[in-house]
């Protein structure tokens, strides 16, 4: 069992990605405390934000900027949990952690295939003190091992860990490619750090799932927006890309934006990118081929994206570590893993490639899903509509599709190598 806490100021953002998952069947309301759900789990955010401010101080007598706490709880994939199991687990947690005479509410979520919980609660008493938050990260891992044992779960710990945090990549084959893009990119953008769109984009690729950014002008106004797309085995589209705002403001532009800042601040406080560093050079150390340095990366937790040319030469490379939930750049991560020194190493090897929908359009391998690649008004309209909406679900009319332009020729597919479920 996996933990991740999440801090913030924003109680509204909190509670409304919760009655999302509600409104759309994929969530409900397992237990509460202190706070009044109506019977049956119905509520509306305003509501139940009113109540929750009952117990926190007024903004002038808050100790700390961030006076929210939003919890994700993840069992083992194989972990078969009761409703009530799962309640008594989100008590139990926040007894331990030390959040039993705070307000809260457990959801359960089941829009991917291992159901999970989270938990929206306050970081602040009544009385204005901010509950104790030393050593947090630490004791988290050791309530989930509690737990566990507990309830005889399965134990995800050390390089088990980074299979606990895993969701299934997008199987054309399954059909309702929405609700599959939805079930990757959502739990992508809250529980891995990352501080680019190219960052962002290569964790998506090994889901099989694709964004791109919409920008330019509209009636003298400019826009920007992301569409996502579902993507078979040999990295082409498939079906019709989806406008962000089918799937709430948490994976909107503007939210990722945020994340970014987010992210490099956090990969910074606790140490991550040193983390995954050592484990990277540990694993090219003893590695003598591209392939073996990909296996040796798996054997650690963390996938490898590489970006190359038609010619086979590497011109970029992503980091994905699972454990850490950290994704970096090569250059980012040190020198000795950039592109070309990776290219130098491996060069003349004949291991296939994967190209990752890169920024860079002159080596994009992947076509179209629609045969106009320019958007109509209408798809920009329904776009830049969407960005400032959470909850609005639009009908996929003709959507924007890759914008990028025309290939002079025709390319070569090339293999994708990534985690393939």
């Amino acid at each position: 069992m996996v933990a991740k806490i999440n801090i913030g100021n924003s109680l509204y953002g909190a509670l409304s990605y919760n009655q999302e998952k509600v409104d759309e069947g994929a969530g409900k309301i397992l237990a509460s405390h202190l706070v009044h759900v109506p019977v049956g789990g119905k509520f509306n955010v305003p509501a139940l934000m009113e109540d929750f401010l009952r117990w926190m101080p007024s903004p002038e007598h808050l100790p700390t900027a961030k006076p929210v706490i939003h919890i994700s709880i993840n069992p083992h994939p194989e972990d078969k949990l009761s409703d009530e199991q799962l309640s008594n687990i989100g008590r139990e947690y926040m007894e331990k952690l030390g959040y039993g005479g705070q307000p809260y509410v457990v959801f359960k979520h089941s829009d991917i295939e291992r159901e999970h919980i989270h938990i929206v609660s306050l970081r602040v008493d009544s009385g204005g003190k901010l509950i104790k938050d030393s050593f947090e990260r630490k004791r988290c891992t050791e309530i989930s091992r509690q737990l566990e044992q507990q309830y005889n779960l399965h134990l995800v710990d050390g390089k088990k860990q980074g299979e606990g945090w895993q969701f299934s990549p997008i199987d054309i084959s399954k059909g309702n490619l929405k609700r599959q893009i939805a079930a990757v990119i959502k739990p992508a953008a809250s529980m891995y750090h990352f501080q680019t769109m190219g960052e962002y984009r290569a964790l998506l690729s090994i889901y099989n799932t694709g964004v791109d950014e919409v920008k330019g002008e509209l009636h003298g106004k400019p826009y920007r927006g992301l569409v996502y797309s579902a993507l078979d085995e040999s990295g082409n589209k498939a079906g019709t890309p989806l406008k962000s705002s089918l799937f709430g403001k948490s994976v909107g532009y503007d939210a990722l934006e945020k994340h970014f800042e987010k992210s490099k601040e956090q990969i910074k406080q606790h140490g991550f990118r040193e983390k995954t560093r050592i484990a990277v050079g540990d694993a090219l150390r003893n590695s003598r081929n591209e392939s073996g340095f990909r296996a040796a990366l798996q054997e650690k937790g963390i996938d490898l994206v590489l970006r190359k040319n038609e010619e086979g030469r590497i011109y970029g490379a992503t980091f994905i570590d699972h454990n850490e939930r950290c994704v970096l750049n090569g250059s980012r991560l040190g020198k000795e893993f950039s592109a070309n020194v990776l290219n130098e190493r491996f060069e003349g090897e004949q291991t296939g490639s994967i190209d990752t929908d890169t920024q860079e359009i002159v080596t994009d391998t992947r076509q179209p899903a629609q045969a106009d690649n320019h958007p109509s008004h209408s798809a920009i309209d329904g776009v830049v509509d969407g960005l400032g909406s959470l909850f609005s679900i639009f009908s996929s009319g003709p959507d924007t599709d890759d914008i990028r332009p025309l290939k002079k020729k025709s390319k070569k597919k090339k293999r994708r190598y990534g985690r393939q479920m």
